[in-house]
């Protein structure tokens, strides 16, 4: 199965993002982190092209968590990173089983997220890559500021590149400039094999991240300036200090 060529808007993006907080190196060994979802199974095809095509050489694998929730079933897709030639990682824990003894105080998304993050940064040093790649868009980051706004009464949001606490892993965020409906654009364009829903648990209830992504769908049909002035707004926040 050959790789599909994301389109050039979707490419200027990404490609910014990466020199403009210089997200990969020459010789980086990268580790996709692959739900199964829209925007994952864009950021693969989009980095997959630049590694055909870019001067910067650097290896590239895909990792999947199952959480092993009823109704999210990721591993069909197995056939088809291997089709593309990718090496997939497959890790299997019972988060949402685990949640219920030892959740105390968060949402079960964010324990969730927190649960998946360690068993990404295991992976990578199991299997020594140096860079977790996630698959976060300029939507993402906008809904957290928001919450870290209205809920937490903190100016925060999500970093586009930066050190973990123990040092030695880098995360990079490439689609950071890059807008939600691009990925599904596309996604939907290519004939991507996005597995609905990617998690049942999330969509179950209404979250907090939704009324902010609905917030933000309103004020957008009145300013359809809205998402670049929040990107100017949120770039000091999205950096980090110098990353060796």
């Amino acid at each position: 199965m050959n790789a599909v060529k994301p389109p050039k808007a979707l490419l200027r993006k990404v490609g910014r993002a990466i020199a403009d907080f210089d997200m990969i190196r020459e010789g980086d060994r990268l580790l996709l982190g692959v739900s199964g979802g829209k925007d994952s199974l864009s950021l693969l095809q989009v980095l997959l092209h630049l590694q055909r095509y870019a001067p910067v050489r650097f290896e590239l694998a895909v990792l999947t968590v199952d959480p092993e929730i009823e109704g999210f079933d990721p591993a069909p897709l197995k056939d088809y990173y291997r089709d593309l030639g990718v090496t997939h990682f497959f890790e299997c824990q019972p988060i949402a089983e685990q949640a219920k003894s030892h959740m105390s105080g968060d949402s079960f998304c964010a324990y969730c997220a927190r649960m998946k993050r360690g068993i990404m940064y295991n992976v990578c040093r199991r299997e020594g890559y140096g860079v977790l790649v996630l698959a976060q868009h300029l939507d993402d980051l906008a809904e957290s500021l928001l919450m870290s706004m209205f809920h937490g009464g903190q100016l925060r949001t999500m970093k586009a590149h930066y050190l973990n606490d123990a040092g030695d892993i880098r995360i990079i965020r490439p689609l950071v400039y890059a807008r939600e409906r691009q990925t599904a654009a596309f996604a939907a364009r290519a004939n991507l094999p996005v597995v609905p829903d990617s998690c049942p648990a999330c969509f179950s209830a209404p979250t907090r991240r939704q009324h902010m992504k609905a917030l933000l769908a309103r004020e957008e049909r009145e300013n359809p300036h809205l998402f670049p002035n929040l990107l100017h707004a949120m770039r000091p926040l999205m950096l980090e200090g110098e990353i060796p």
